[in-house]
């Protein structure tokens, strides 16, 4: 879209118009950045001392902040989200895939909706189903009985193992791999024997996957993520794992297997979560988090040492190495003072 009117944005977003509604804006930029023809917002009020200096054609705002700006602004109760819909409307980003690229192999007996576009060197493999709208990005691979609901859209490299079943207006970024086994093995002596992992993956509507993203199947149960969820970057999601509706994880996450995530948590990077363990409803982890046990109320957790300087960490460390040694110097003062009292 080369450019949409701020009357037009504030029916679109519901927001209450402030000046000229006729202004043209054309995209986004930050407060400090942006000029004429773009739009920003101020979502936090301790930044409003810079509104005088804002050169924006309009800002999206909160009633509270309108004083202190006199240009164009469109008056809503959550600003960022005003930022996210509008960035809807004015994105830019490419299609996937247009139309079919002579280079795709797709089997005879796949199944493909209308207006499925696939990229080059992509593989549709037997008895797939493409919906409506699905877009297939170069160099992808969709196995055998594979389901893409309709308006899916993968990025290039993207794999999809065999049985796997994506639901609709599903976005997945590239080199993401789903379906792959799960980490399941035998020991016989010392050998390892491998069980083949019999259950495939299940994703809902409305998922979003990052980029370079493993999702294992189940080992005979599917992995389940429920609708709605949001899934960052390089991410290791485990065989039977399950997520439940409108979670979401940042980048670096690793998820055990057989692990049961509720509906609306969220979990900061870098966290890893135990096996065969489940988080309750509404929980929220923070960056670094180790799980290792089930969390069975909603609330805010947290376990990652916060970032100190070097001596001051080493101190730490040679501390908590010696905590034992502390506490049965601690109890066996204690029994004295008992033993005195």
């Amino acid at each position: 879209m080369a450019g949409i009117t701020l009357a037009e944005i504030a029916a679109k977003l519901g927001a209450e118009l402030r000046g000229d509604g006729t202004v043209v804006i054309e995209s986004i930029a930050g407060m400090d950045q942006a000029g004429e023809g773009q739009i920003t917002f101020l979502s936090s009020s301790k930044y409003r001392k810079h509104l005088a200096q804002c050169m924006a054609s309009a800002v999206m705002l909160k009633e509270g902040d309108l004083s202190f700006f006199e240009g164009n602004a469109l008056v809503m109760k959550d600003p960022y989200l005003g930022y996210a819909l509008i960035a809807q409307l004015l994105d830019t980003t490419p299609v996937a895939a247009t139309d079919i690229a002579p280079s795709a192999f797709i089997a005879d007996d796949a199944v493909l909706g209308e207006g499925v576009a696939i990229g080059h060197n992509a593989v549709i493999e037997s008895g797939a189903q493409l919906g409506d709208n699905v877009q297939i990005g170069p160099g992808c691979f969709i196995g055998k009985n594979a389901v893409i609901g309709a308006g899916t859209k993968l990025w290039a490299n993207v794999t999809i193992y065999h049985n796997v079943m994506l639901g609709e207006q599903c976005l997945v970024q590239s080199s993401t791999v789903i379906g792959a086994d799960g980490f399941g093995y035998a020991n016989d002596k010392g050998e390892w024997v491998k069980i083949p992992q019999l259950g495939s993956v299940r994703i809902g509507n409305r998922v979003e996957i990052g980029a370079c993203t493993t999702i294992d199947r189940g080992a005979l149960d599917d992995t389940i993520i429920e609708d709605n969820v949001i899934l960052d970057n390089q991410m290791q999601i485990a065989h039977n794992v399950q997520i439940g509706y409108g979670t979401a994880m940042a980048g670096g996450t690793i998820v055990a297997g057989s692990t049961k995530i509720g509906k609306y948590c969220i979990i900061g990077g870098a966290s890893v979560l135990n096996g065969h363990i489940e988080i309750a409803d509404g929980v929220t982890i923070t960056g670094m988090g180790m799980v290792m046990r089930s969390i069975e109320e909603k609330g805010m957790f947290s376990s990652g040492i916060p970032l100190q300087p070097n001596r001051e960490w080493r101190k730490t460390a040679a501390r908590v190495m010696k905590i034992d040694e502390m506490n049965k110097r601690l109890k066996t003062v204690e029994k004295k003072l008992e033993e005195n009292s």
